[in-house]
Order: C-alpha cells, then structure tokens, then sequence
C-alpha cells in the first residue's frame, strides 16, 4: 500500500517516535512543579520550545504549545484581534485559506466585525498588490497561508508581510504545510502550524506571537504557556514534535529536490496517460512533494475508491467527497475543475518505483470510471435557438458528460443550456468550457436550478 497523502497528516518520523517513548519516561510530571520530577519535565519542555523556536526562526519566549493547529490559528486570530480591537475589526484573508482560517473569520463577521476575502489566480496565488489595496485605516490583522494544502501553490508572503509592516497591521501566516520544508519568508508577526503535518504526533500545534505584537488572549486562561494555551501540556508529544521538526528541517533540502522531480514526473506524464485532465496549481512556486490534477467526466469519490483497491491512499478536493456535495472552497476559488479531483502529496521516502506504479495504474481507474458514469443518457429537447439538457436531480460530473455528449448536435455558434441544480457545475461546466474551447456564456435562473448557457465554438 502506497500513502500518497502527506498533506492531510504525514507518516510519524522515527525521531518522532523515538523521542516519544523516551520522554514518557521523563516527561510525565507537572512542569510547573519545583521538585526533582517537575524540574526534568520542566528542562524538556523547555529544550523542546527552544528547539522549535530554533527552527521556526523566533526567541523561545515567543513560542508557545497549543493542542493542534487549528486552535493555533483559532487563537492567533482571536487574541490578535482583541488585542487592536481600537485600532478596529477589519480582517484580511484570502480565499484560499485552510478551513480553520474561514472559520474564524465567519466567526468574527457574524460577531459584528467586517472581513475582506482576496481573491486568487488560476493557480491559487494572491498578489502583495490585492493585499494593499485591502489595507484599511480600520485594519486590525491580515492572514495569509504560506503554502496551499490542496494545490501546493507557495504564497508570496514575504512581499505581503512587507506591505502589511509598512501599514502597521499585523500578518499572521498559517505555515501547516510548509514548515517542515524550511522557515517562512519575510517580517511576519504570528504564525500557526501542526506537528502532524511534518511528521510529528497529532495534537500538537505551535503558534508564534513577535514581540511587540498588541495581543490579548480569548476565554479562560491559566499560567501555562504565557497563557495563551490553557491546560496541562502533553509533554511526550510536545518533544517527539519539537524533534521531528528539527529532523524532518536537516532531511528536507536533500529530499525536496527528490520528491519535486517525483513530483514533476506526475505532473508532466498525467496529461499523456489520462485524457481530459487539468493539472492544477503552479508549476514552478510549489510545495516539493503535492501535485493536483482534476479529470473530467469522473466522480472524484468512485476515483478515489478505484485508487485505494489498487494500493493508493490518495485524497480529493472533488465536490462528490463532501457530504455537503459542495465544491471545494479552493478550486471553486480558482476557477478551476472540481470534478475527479486528485491531490498526491507524497511523504519523505517515497520510492521512484511507487510513483512508476501509480502512473501505471491511474489511467485504467479513471477509464473504469467513466465507463461506470457513460452509460446514463442526457434528456434533450430541441428548440429553434438551442439544445437544452435536463440534468435537474443529477450530481456532477453527469451534467457536464450530458453536455460533452450533445455538444456536436449543435452547429458552430449554436447554444445549449444546461439545466441542473448541483452547486457543482457553476464551477464544473465553466471550467469544462475552457479546456474543451467552448463559450461559457453564462446562467440563467429556471423554474429548478440554474440554466448554464454553452456556445460551441470549437
């Protein structure tokens, strides 16, 4: 069985594990304490920030332990903004942030404050110039992640940090799926990330707060780390977390060239494999070891589903993977398709022959698949100006293989309106337009749905 998603959490490092079961040992009493067993857990817990902090690129006192990732982000955001709540309640983010990030803006709009959502490229990249023009004299913070979890597009946070500093609003950067790759760029003021995103255990999260950033912490608090993490720490995990961190940095440039060319493997051959496939993300500002790519008239879960049978452990952004049967934030952020979505994140030590591999058996699953979605036909009705496909009470990608299917029925500058009520193919049908070289013209409300018009060009 190949694991090829690292992004979502990757495989416990063996420094990880080493440090683990030697520190519940040591590490098992209160660090607070000042006999002989709270002073060991006290110099471990204390190695292991200073550790951290060492590789993160910040002073120890700055640094603190939280649970996990998202209450890392969850209380950078809320402390940050409490603490200039007099400069005002504008928050910065962009669309394309991790789902803790989104939450707690909605969070903050529906307590009365106002947030501006920046909107990316095709490849899931913001500019430092839509930051600036965000920038408002209300302004209290501005989060921006260093690299995308779904795509592995790298953010331009050095460039946004430095527009932020210039109007003393501070930048808090979300660094979960980049740390382990190497520091982030430019004069931050917080940053969040999760230990089992680099190989550590999961339930560790750090988050950083510079010196001099006006910061006041949310709900109860008690002494433990500068009370910005209340409760007692889970000291075996804390330094199994500090460990890896410092190992998985001292791997990471041999690795990165490594896995890139993996990467770029994948990237490069899909589209020869694998007809109707878009690559998705950069192609050159990314994250070593992610490469997405969605395939057209395929259900993303069936895909997924056809891959683990064959050995694969992969994930989706695909809107059939969701229960709420909604495209993911960041491709329907992107413009880009959302059917048979596909993101390989390949962990450190993946083999050239587990690669080989999956390209070898990529293409018979996704034809396995499309064979399965083929066989249902399109109802069509003919009028004097256009074809209209009722796909109404059918999930993506059906509507857009009805509409593949009754394109050619329609002569060069004809129309068909493809009617359907999958939230889905706003992005879907759109996004099968532009690689396909047809007009995308536009929706129409109808009696159910929407009606998404197409004009054939090609």
């Amino acid at each position: 069985m190949s694991y090829f998603d690292a992004a979502s959490s990757a495989p416990l490092h063996p420094v990880a594990r080493q440090a683990l079961l030697a520190s519940l040992d040591e590490g098992w009493a209160d660090p607070s304490r000042l006999y002989r067993e709270g002073r060991r857990a006290r110099m471990l817990l204390d190695a292991a920030r200073e550790a951290a902090a060492e590789t993160v690129g910040c002073r120890p006192d700055e640094l603190v332990f939280t649970s996990s990732g998202t209450r890392a982000v969850h209380t950078g955001i809320a402390g940050a903004l409490a603490g200039r709540r007099r400069v005002g309640g504008h928050l910065i983010v962009s669309a394309v942030e991790h789902s803790s990030v989104l939450h707690s803006a909605d969070m903050h709009e529906a307590d009365g404050g106002t947030v501006t959502r920046i909107a990316v490229d095709r490849t899931g990249a913001v500019t430092a110039e839509a930051y600036e023009r965000a920038l408002r004299q209300d302004t209290a913070l501005a989060c921006l992640q260093s690299a995308n979890h779904e795509v592995g597009t790298v953010q331009p946070v050095g460039a946004v940090a430095e527009v932020c500093r210039a109007a003393g609003v501070p930048l808090l950067v979300d660094a979960a799926q980049s740390l382990g790759w190497g520091p982030v760029e430019g004069d931050w003021s917080l940053l969040a990330a999760s230990a089992h995103k680099w190989g550590g255990p999961a339930g560790v999260g750090l988050l950083v707060v510079r010196k001099g950033v006006r910061f006041a912490p949310q709900g109860p608090v008690d002494e433990r780390e500068s009370g910005r993490a209340a409760g007692f720490e889970n000291l075996p995990a804390i330094v199994a977390a500090a460990a890896s961190l410092r190992a998985v940095r001292a791997e990471a440039a041999q690795e990165a060239v490594r896995l890139r060319e993996l990467t770029d493997r994948i990237r490069t051959r899909v589209p020869h494999l694998v007809p109707d496939v878009e690559v998705v993300g950069d192609p050159e500002r990314r994250l070593p070891g992610i490469v997405t790519f969605s395939c057209l008239y395929v259900d993303g879960e069936t895909l997924l589903h056809e891959l683990d049978r064959a050995g694969f452990s992969v994930s989706s952004g695909s809107s059939c993977t969701s229960s709420t049967l909604t495209p993911s934030h960041v491709l329907k952020a992107m413009g880009v398709l959302s059917e048979g979505n596909v993101r390989v994140s390949l962990p450190l030590g993946t083999t050239e022959a587990d690669v080989e591999r999956f390209l070898e058996v990529l293409p018979g699953a996704v034809t396995a698949v499309r064979e399965k979605l083929g066989a249902s036909l399109p109802t069509t009705i003919a009028t004097e100006d256009a074809l209209i496909v009722d796909a109404l009470g059918k999930r993506c990608p059906i509507p857009v293989i009805e509409l593949a299917k009754v394109i050619g029925e329609v002569p060069l500058g004809g129309t068909v309106r493809v009617l359907s009520d999958d939230e889905a193919a706003r992005l879907d049908i759109p996004a099968w337009c532009e690689m396909r070289g047809q007009e995308y013209v536009g929706e129409e409300p109808a009696d159910q749905g929407c009606a998404y018009l197409v004009r054939r060009v090609s």
